[in-house]
């Protein structure tokens, strides 16, 4: 299975055989980056702002999921579990839905603009999760602290950083730089994709890996 990172918190999620999902396709006027030229047979939007929804920018005939339940695609079974704006308080923020995408077993989950730090009662619902592609530079999202702290509840394998500051966005966030010091690292080589065989083949030990930043 291959993730593919195209800026802000759009991924693409694709295993030979079975349903390619796209997470969150942005409306490149909004976010900076270049337009979006993408296929897909699932598409996920975690909530219904340009920068999240820009449908129109994936080819294909696609199912669409805009919120929580659980579905089965292609072989695909992907669980939606709303997280903002459950509560009086919160009423008027935007719904935020995160996804787990389970391919054969492992597991990867799409935080969307998750803004606070799930209760432990949130995170075992989720079941187990593999690989988590968590939002780190502010915004509507989490910042670097709260990310790291619900990386430490989610306990993954595997941590994808997004929702960022880059060259190429347009949008006031954070650098990756706070992220990395609040989990203890100077630098990360950035790789082009990540590929994974099996459950089997992922690091006992939670590991951060950075996704090449795509161009204006």
């Amino acid at each position: 299975m291959e993730i593919t990172w195209y800026g802000h918190s759009c991924f693409r999620l694709a295993e030979r055989g079975m349903a390619a999902v796209v997470c969150d396709p942005f409306d490149h006027r909004t976010v900076g980056y270049e337009p979006l030229k993408l296929k897909a047979d699932i598409v996920t939007v975690s909530h219904d702002v340009p920068g999240h929804n820009h449908v129109q920018a994936v080819k294909g005939d696609y199912y669409l999921i805009r919120g929580p339940g659980e579905y089965e695609v292609g072989g695909v079974f992907i669980t939606g579990v709303q997280t903002n704006g459950q509560t009086k308080k919160t009423e008027n923020e935007p719904r935020n839905t995160l996804y787990v995408i389970d391919y054969n077993g492992i597991t990867v989950a799409h935080l969307g603009a998750i803004n606070r730090v799930p209760s432990q009662t949130e995170v075992e619902a989720l079941g187990p999760v593999k690989i988590a592609l968590v939002p780190v530079g502010g915004g509507s999202g989490l910042n670097a602290s709260k990310a790291a702290e619900v990386i430490s509840l989610l306990e993954p394998n595997i941590v994808i950083p997004m929702h960022y500051a880059t060259p190429a966005c347009s949008i006031k966030l954070d650098p990756i730089q706070k992220f990395l010091k609040e989990m203890g690292l100077s630098s990360v080589q950035s790789e082009a994709s990540l590929k994974v065989t099996s459950p089997n083949s992922l690091p006992e030990e939670t590991k951060v890996v950075v996704l090449d930043c795509p161009k204006a």
